[in-house]
């Protein structure tokens, strides 16, 4: 094999290039504008985590440790992964650093990895948002957290186009309690069900609600409910989340067979959906896990939360088409290598009197028409041009791009001038 061969990406994951990388530069700055808006505080979290740390939350029979995950030994034979999420590495965190005195509201954003089929919006790593609250039990909490995603998918102007989905999932006692009743009523129709649905079956049989099988859906109609397992204080705690959304006027749909297939969750579960990217119609989900911080060695301590793959929302953003990419507000450019310097002074000078400018330099002399050509295709509203001629009287040429009217305008006054043109 020739050593010349151009090596690729690893399959799944992608080099991210303008104008997207603009884009979703753009929708993180409005993101972290948003959970600042909400008190929600940036947390960074390592890469690599013990394996065990997933393996207690996520559980091995799920297909994301079982299959998804990217895991390898270290030299002294430590099993590592790759996150494929991060909730469990934030529970981490929290009972190592001892934050669990005081209630804490955070978010991670950051790459997640997981081994699976790349498809559209789907890829092996993936930038997902995380935003978690610990030490509130009250309903109040889960509403909020809905209102955040009500909040984001407002901003990017399209919130009539996802749907609130939430449900009760109770608690633990109660689920177990659904759960025999849900196997007894699904053996009984074992032989209608598919392959993975046969495999729940054993494994995780509240995630058999989940199925997009539309013959399996068709058995559950007639399967038991949820609702009618749950006690009076997950009765009262969902008609309370209810009763909040109601008041505050954020629409919503109850849906009977929207689950967790983990122990640690209880009460509210929600997701964000949407009909515009087809058929993975999730762009968001989450709800409460108050079991989670005790089964990672913590004292008992609510917490909820939710998530969401910045792929996703940007590409449902799109149809509203809030962002752009960035156009320079100037193109400066040196006619011959002696006024370089000056330029580059300039172009300094804009930048920190306009730090929003975007400022082209451009650090090859060429020939005045080539340059121009270049400055029209950069998008930017003026050329600041300086020749032989503006050096020796200390001024420049400022050409507004888009009508094609030229100024002469002295050096000291470039900012000032640029001002009375933003103005």
């Amino acid at each position: 094999m020739s050593n010349s061969a151009a090596i690729q990406s690893v399959r799944g994951m992608r080099t991210i290039l303008p104008p997207e990388s603009e884009k979703l530069a753009q929708l993180s700055t409005l993101v972290h504008e948003i959970l600042s808006g909400f008190a929600y505080q940036p947390w960074s979290l390592p890469l690599l985590e013990k394996t065990a740390l997933f393996q207690r939350t996520i559980g091995e029979e799920t297909d994301i440790v079982a299959k998804e995950m990217y895991t390898f030994a270290d030299r002294k034979g430590e099993s590592l992964s790759l996150r494929p999420e991060a909730t469990a590495g934030v529970v981490r965190a929290m009972i190592q650093e001892g934050l669990l005195q005081q209630p804490q509201r955070l978010f991670v954003e950051g790459p997640m990895f997981r081994y699976e089929r790349p498809q559209k919006d789907r890829y092996r790593q993936f930038t997902q948002i995380s935003v978690e609250a610990f030490g509130y039990a009250s309903p109040a909490l889960d509403v909020e957290l809905m209102l955040i995603g009500d909040a984001l998918f407002s901003r990017l102007g399209v919130r009539e186009q996802v749907s609130l989905e939430i449900n009760s999932i109770g608690q633990l006692d109660e689920r177990r309690a659904y759960q025999a009743d849900l196997v007894a009523y699904l053996t009984q129709h074992k032989d209608q069900l598919d392959d993975d649905s046969i495999r729940r079956l054993e494994t995780n049989p509240l995630r058999i609600l989940d199925s997009k099988n539309a013959q399996v859906q068709a058995v559950l109609e007639g399967a038991p409910l949820l609702e009618d397992a749950l006690g009076e204080e997950s009765r009262q705690h969902f008609k309370d989340v209810c009763a909040m959304l109601d008041a505050l006027g954020v629409a919503y749909v109850i849906n009977p067979r929207l689950v967790r297939g983990l122990d640690y969750y209880n009460h509210s579960v929600f997701e964000w959906t949407t009909q515009a990217l087809g058929a993975q119609g999730t762009v968001c989900a989450g709800g409460r896990y108050d079991g989670l911080v005790e089964q990672l060695g913590g004292k008992p301590t609510p917490a909820a939360g939710f998530a969401f793959g910045i792929d996703r929302i940007l590409s449902l953003a799109e149809q509203a088409k809030p962002f752009s990419p960035p156009t320079p507000l100037v193109y400066a450019i040196a006619l011959e290598s002696a006024q370089q310097t000056t330029v580059l002074s300039l172009c300094q000078s804009i930048r920190q009197a306009v730090p929003s400018a975007r400022v082209v330099f451009h650090p090859e002399v060429q020939g005045m028409k080539s340059q121009m050509k270049k400055a029209d295709r950069s998008g930017a509203h003026f050329a600041l041009i300086v020749g032989e001629g503006e050096a020796a009287e200390g001024n420049v040429t400022m050409k507004n791009l888009t009508d094609g009217s030229q100024h002469t305008v002295a050096q000291a006054d470039v900012v000032a001038w640029l001002n009375t043109q933003r103005a």
